[in-house]
């Protein structure tokens, strides 16, 4: 029996081979996203053998970028953007600044684009990939810590402007050289307008109306016991938002679903939400990154060596040195720089976006995404090797140049106490590192119980908000000696470790051990590994992180203390 189902083909085919070929991978340890491209290509015109429907394609892909940015409204915390945003914000807008500028000096120079042309290229390469990001730093259990905080609200920052530019480009794109979405005689400043008035208005239903609808539907349902009514109701809310701002307010499909996720995350239950949608998510993202595949010709890695390689280094090399020279400037340690650089060395979902906007607009000839895929393929394949590169080269770097010792210990008024600091607080007083959830319920407790301690913490911009409410705090990595001898570790009681990363840890205890060999160190991890560890080293009282963690290690150094 003959069979035209060419939808099933294209699914049955494009889950099929993105399977074996993310399995390869990550085999390969190369991020899967790779695999996912390469299938696409595989299954794409441009390559020898089957070929799918690429019409189809496109139209799952658009169920993809709906489900990636209702994710990444999902996980946008404006909490944690809020606590890094004194670097995170201007970093973020100059180093895209900077890395569309040399973008669009290539496409100019090099290539003769027009202006239009060169912005939506330039765009494309200076914003990186939250997928590969998230996955790298949650590898490396950098998440929680500062260095991954402040890499995740520069990446925030970067979506932000990058859906602020798919919003306003069709408007501006006639004048950019385009095609304008529908012919209007219109003076630009009043289509401009016409489309932010359009924006603000679906803005405020979602956070006026939304944010008080959508939890409690998602809280009625929830009720009902029924986990893929919950599913269905988490999927639904995502595509009929993303649809119904399309079509009500003329509002991309991405940014529908984007604010379609930040409203959900005002519910109790939005970590249910995330976690039951996830598989889905998931798939739908597997097809869109397996349809931009399917719009890559390989044919440019022959033709156009020199240009690919251009590319490259823009994204890894032109902006990893400007995002390292901006934190760097922003008074925070190599290591954090290094570890930004490497977060940002790549592009991804939101450039492919930008391109194929920029297509559909008429803006960017189709030799443009196929140039973006290329530096995206390689970026993304090399940027664990960028990972993996960190910690040797802030060793060597550290080791032989004596202007980044200097610059790394340089006098800094947040890294040592003030002259006025009581005595208390410089003798027998507990050491807190890390003031997070887990940090600041602990110091929240001592001070109820006039229980002196010193904060030691990385993130500068929360040790100035924390001096400004009477709390001795120190900024520094207290990985470093340096940082626990301002903290007065040499004649404190306690130490307490309320930071997860186990690297750190590890360093931290030693530093400690080291400076005072009868202190008491209580230890926060997330690791059931390196909490076995810790505990055969005698050192005090280890916790494994669970929901009861923080009010665990609170009673245990109250006890103490009151012994």
């Amino acid at each position: 029996m003959e069979h035209n189902v060419p939808l099933i083909t294209t699914l049955a085919t494009g889950f099929g081979l993105a399977l074996i070929f993310g399995f390869t991978a990550e085999k390969l340890n190369i991020p899967a996203l790779v695999g996912y491209l390469l299938a696409g290509i595989t299954l794409g015109p441009f390559t020898p053998g089957f070929v799918a429907d690429v019409h189809l394609a496109s139209q799952l892909a658009e169920i993809g970028v709906m489900l990636l940015m209702f994710g990444v409204g999902l996980h946008f915390s404006l909490d944690d953007l809020l606590a890094v945003k004194k670097i995170a914000l201007p970093g973020a807008v100059v180093q895209m600044g900077l890395a569309t500028l040399l973008g669009m000096w290539l496409a100019m120079t090099w290539w003769d684009w027009n202006m239009g042309a060169a912005l939506v290229f330039g765009l494309s390469l200076s914003c990186a990939s939250t997928v590969v990001l998230l996955k790298a730093l949650e590898a490396r259990n950098l998440l929680d810590s500062i260095n991954g905080k402040i890499a995740v609200g520069w990446l925030v920052v970067e979506d932000l402007a990058t859906v602020l530019v798919l919003v306003l480009l069709p408007s501006l794109a006639s004048v950019l050289g385009g095609v304008a979405v529908e012919e209007t005689t219109e003076p630009l400043w009043l289509t401009l307008g016409q489309t932010l008035l359009q924006v603000a208005a679906f803005i405020a239903l979602m956070l006026i109306v939304g944010r008080r609808v959508l939890p409690w539907m998602l809280l009625q349902i929830a009720r009902t016991g029924s986990r893929e009514l919950f599913t269905l109701s988490v999927i639904a809310t995502a595509i009929s938002i993303a649809y119904g701002a399309a079509a009500l307010f003329s509002v991309s499909f991405a940014l529908g679903a984007f604010f379609a996720g930040t409203v959900m995350r005002e519910s109790n239950l939005s970590h249910r939400a995330a976690e039951e949608s996830l598989p889905l998510r998931d798939a739908f993202a597997v097809l869109f990154f397996v349809s931009v595949g399917m719009l890559f010709d390989p044919h440019i890695l022959l033709e156009k060596p020199l240009s690919v390689v251009a590319v490259i280094a823009i994204i890894i090399i032109g902006k990893a040195i400007a995002a390292a020279v901006l934190v760097i400037l922003f008074r925070y340690p190599l290591n954090t720089a290094l570890t930004v650089s490497a977060s940002l060395a790549q592009i991804g979902e939101f450039s492919f976006i930008l391109a194929g906007l920029g297509i559909s607009l008429g803006l960017m000839p189709q030799e443009g995404l196929s140039l973006i895929l290329a530096g995206a393929l390689i970026s993304i394949a090399l940027n664990p090797l960028l990972f993996k590169a960190i910690e040797p080269l802030n060793d060597m770097v550290l080791r032989r140049s004596a202007l980044a010792r200097r610059m790394e210990h340089r006098e800094d008024p947040l890294a040592v106490l003030p002259m006025a600091t009581e005595q208390k607080y410089l003798s027998g007083q507990v050491v807190i590192v890390g003031y997070g959830r887990v940090g600041q319920r602990i110091a929240e407790a001592l001070q109820s119980r006039n229980i002196p301690f010193v904060v030691a913490e990385q993130n500068r911009e929360l040790v100035e908000a924390i001096r400004k409410l009477d709390i001795a705090a120190v900024t520094g990595n207290a990985a470093d000696p340096a940082t626990l001898i301002q903290a007065h570790i040499t004649d404190a009681a306690m130490l307490v470790i309320a930071t997860p990363d186990p690297i750190d840890v590890t360093r931290m205890i030693d530093a400690a051990k080291t400076l005072n060999p009868q202190i008491e160190i209580v230890i926060r991890t997330d690791s059931a590994d390196a909490a076995q560890i810790f505990k055969k080293s005698a050192i005090g009282k280890v916790f494994f992180d669970d929901d009861e963690l923080a009010r665990s290690m609170r009673s245990y150094i109250l006890e103490r203390f009151a012994s």
